[in-house]
């Protein structure tokens, strides 16, 4: 009887040692194909894009502060597609780094002050 005992443990750990050597590859599944991702274009894009905080186009420039300032800065983070400025509504020397750098980067006229023709290029992404 004491044989047999210890055949069935020496038989229960060698089919354990195969299960755990057969399981993790078992268990193994492939790393999900890259995933291919398609830009829109922008004039097929379904509508401008607003935070909220203000509709208008009027100029905002450094010193300034208010519901168009956060829109600037929300519009901004969402082309930016990070956070890279706090929505705080005061257009500091951080917003206008930002602004050239979105004016640049869209062919605007580059001065750091938030007119119509960038305000349609936040609104729109053009």
């Amino acid at each position: 009887m004491l044989v047999r005992h210890r055949a069935a443990l020496a038989s229960a750990a060698v089919l354990g040692a195969l299960a755990l050597s057969v399981a993790p590859a078992a268990a193994y599944t492939a790393p999900p194909a890259a995933v291919v991702v398609t830009a829109v274009p922008v004039a097929e894009s379904a509508a401008p894009a607003y935070c909220g905080y203000y509709d208008g186009n009027a100029t905002a420039r450094r010193g300034q502060s208010g519901a168009a300032v956060r829109e600037v800065q929300c519009l901004i983070n969402h082309w930016s597609g990070g956070q890279p400025l706090a929505v705080d509504g005061i257009f500091g020397a951080r917003t206008e780094s930002w602004v050239v750098h979105f004016q640049d980067v869209k062919g605007l006229r580059v001065d750091g002050i938030v007119g119509p023709q960038t305000w349609a290029a936040l609104r729109r992404g053009v």
